[in-house]
């Protein structure tokens, strides 16, 4: 089972491991910890390198299978054997501009339920650009300036961003803690990880965040579209 270090500290840039299985055909590895965020929630994986016995690998994609995190390698150099002590480092530009972006995506989602009322129902994003679609029967153009105006407010209220891990039955007494139109976890998972900008939203999440509303920087609304009679997408860049 590896032990996720970006669940309890996003700003970890360096950290060392253990090889505890290795697949030669995928050229996959996994350590006992990472700081390698695997994908999910919308926010793409990691990228970096891992070195061992002097060889740098590049980590080519990132994947979470079941508790363990698979880290795929690059290169042709032989596989680091299992029990090897490994150093990672994540390419952190790629990481904070992440970060950035999927708390700019959290602002918008706490801003238009405050605002309006409407649910998500997908979403998805890159490194400072993302787009998030709600259920949103009334979103005209209008509202779009309104929306940005909103958005930005709460990036210069330096807000601050609080993670914690909480066992699910207490989790689940948050109101309005699943802020998608569908529940996406499964009945298995005994613990619930939160994401709070405090005094605008707090969500059950698995991505990587800022501290404070203020890193995020300016937020730009570029465009919105109908995906259906009520399903409304919003697209934002991050600058």
């Amino acid at each position: 089972m590896t032990d996720l270090l970006y669940q309890t500290d996003a700003y970890l840039k360096e950290f060392s491991s253990t090889v505890t299985a290795v697949d030669e055909a995928a050229r996959s590895v996994v350590f006992d910890r990472s700081a390698f965020y695997p994908g999910g929630g919308g926010q793409p994986c990691d990228f970096g390198e891992i070195s061992a016995d002097g060889v740098i690998y590049p980590v080519t994609s990132v994947k979470k299978a079941g508790p363990d995190v698979l880290h795929f390698l690059g290169g042709d150099a032989p596989l680091p054997r299992v029990g090897t002590a490994v150093s990672g480092v994540i390419d952190w530009q790629r990481r904070h501009n992440l970060m950035r972006t999927h708390t700019a995506l959290h602002i918008l989602c706490g801003s238009v339920f405050r605002d309006y009322g409407a649910l998500v129902t997908g979403g998805n994003m890159d490194p400072l650009e993302g787009r998030m679609d709600f259920e949103f029967a009334t979103l005209r153009g209008e509202l779009v300036g309104e929306i940005e105006a909103a958005v930005n407010r709460e990036v210069a209220a330096a807000r601050e961003v609080r993670v914690k891990i909480l066992p699910r039955e207490e989790a689940f007494q948050i109101p309005d803690l699943i802020r998608t139109k569908i529940n996406l976890l499964p009945e298995g998972i005994s613990e619930i990880r939160t994401v709070e900008i405090v005094g605008l939203d707090l969500q059950a999440d698995g991505g990587t965040h800022v501290q404070n509303t203020s890193e995020v920087g300016a937020v730009k609304v570029v465009d919105y579209k109908s995906k259906g009679a009520i399903n409304k997408r919003i697209y934002i860049k991050v600058e």
